[in-house]
């Protein structure tokens, strides 16, 4: 693919990956997490956008019609990159384990991990599941 070619694939993941880290910036604004606390609004949001590609990877490969080329880009590079953060995740991690709270550190850090995963295979697990009880069409 030449340069010309790789353009709008980059304007589409720079503006899903703006529109998805507005949205977890928005979310960190609305329930924001005191010092020393769980951070339950980078674990939830976290755990959705990683439910969420697994949901949109089935939506956007496996169905018989073949949807815009940018999607998959624009909305699964993009908007779940953005929206889902393992920066702050590890950040989060190191001032919990850093300031006396190493228990709250060690289940946020396992437990986001583990989460994480969880939340792809059942996005994709139900993806799959409504894709494949569907009728076809004729």
């Amino acid at each position: 693919m030449t340069s010309r070619g790789l353009l709008p694939v980059a304007l589409v993941v720079s503006a899903g990956g703006a529109i998805g880290a507005a949205a977890r910036y928005g979310a960190s604004l609305l329930w924001p997490t005191p010092d020393g606390r769980f951070p339950w609004t980078v674990f939830l949001v976290n755990a959705s956008g990683c439910a969420l590609l697994g949901v949109l990877m089935v939506l956007l490969t496996e169905t018989r019609t073949a949807p815009n080329p940018l999607l998959r880009p624009f909305l699964g590079t993009g908007f779940c990159g953005g929206f889902t953060t393992f920066s702050t995740y590890a950040l989060d991690t190191q001032r919990l384990l850093g300031t006396g709270h190493p228990a709250r550190g060690l289940l946020y850090f396992g437990g986001t991990l583990v989460t994480a995963l969880a939340a792809v295979w059942a996005g994709t697990a139900a993806a799959r599941s409504l894709v494949r009880s569907r009728p076809e069409a004729a």
